[in-house]
């Protein structure tokens, strides 16, 4: 399923931001920008309605219409390495690579035997999105992730360790921008691990292997499949502090994700561009 207009400007951005080697910068345009005053309010109101019978009313038909937009996206995905999570029986952090507005639904779909709660942590811009979209943003067992020193350092972790009390997964990019249908794993940045080691919670590491299925979905794209890869968990390290076990995680997943990609596309990790790395692009 392809979300948005024209994607030739996402994909020149994707190669210019490669050549600068600027893995983790956005390439979507006409992103939504709030400057720190306006995200705080609006964080504020997202706090205060998670209260109101009104918002839970909503997050049930959010949570019910995700769950069929999951099954429809994912009718031929493939699921690998359920067995990884055979004995974890906590909470957890999910990471994965993002090429698509809704590969997040991949990594639902891979999970539902598990009958956890998915949360996903989303930048506070989100939440000004319009339409069906922006319902699910705001509704949807998000978690917006703002800029505030302390939204950042008291808040946001409070959210994170009520979720992960109650035995549910959260789902954190580290790869922190969206390229669309970029198959190669990008370096990570290390704030999901910070909050892995701070709150003693394993990350389910996970990779989203993309298959060109060679039938038109527009006309720049050919249709998807996903092959969800379900990777070792990753522990934190009772004998390391908080700051050496994120950077150890965060080192770790790299490495799992880049195997994962190395066996799937049958080719060693490089970050040279090829047209190939766009799975499905038509070259219109």
């Amino acid at each position: 399923m392809i979300i948005g207009g024209d994607k030739k400007p996402v994909i020149k951005n994707i190669q210019k931001n490669i050549q600068a080697k600027q893995f983790n910068a956005k390439v979507e345009l006409n992103d939504p920008k709030l400057d720190l005053q306006t995200e705080d309010q609006i964080l504020e109101h997202f706090l205060q309605q998670r209260s109101q019978g009104t918002y839970h009313v909503k997050n049930i038909i959010a949570r019910l219409g995700m769950r069929l937009i999951t099954q429809w996206c994912n009718r031929s995905t493939e699921v690998h390495g359920l067995h990884n999570l055979a004995d974890l029986n906590t909470g957890a952090i999910i990471t994965s690579n993002h090429f698509n507005p809704l590969d997040n639904t991949a990594i639902r779909y891979a999970l539902r035997s598990q009958h956890r709660r998915l949360y996903i942590v989303s930048q506070a811009t989100n939440l000004q999105m319009q339409g069906s979209l922006g319902f699910f943003m705001n509704y949807d067992d998000i978690l917006p992730l703002g800029r505030g020193l302390n939204y950042l350092g008291k808040i946001f972790p409070q959210l994170l360790q009520t979720t992960l009390q109650q035995n549910n997964y959260i789902l954190i990019y580290p790869e922190q921008e969206m390229w669309f249908n970029y198959r190669k794993p990008r370096p990570l940045k290390r704030g999901p691990y910070y909050y892995a080691a701070r709150l003693n919670a394993p990350i389910i590491s996970c990779f989203v292997e993309m298959q060109d299925l060679k039938k038109p979905d527009n006309k720049q794209f050919n249709q998807i499949r996903y092959l969800v890869h379900i990777l070792p968990i990753i522990y934190p390290q009772a004998r390391l502090s908080d700051r050496d076990n994120s950077y150890y995680m965060m080192q770790q997943d790299y490495q799992q994700k880049k195997a994962a990609y190395e066996a799937a596309y049958q080719q060693k990790l490089t970050y040279d561009f090829e047209t190939a790395d766009i799975v499905g692009w038509r070259l219109s």
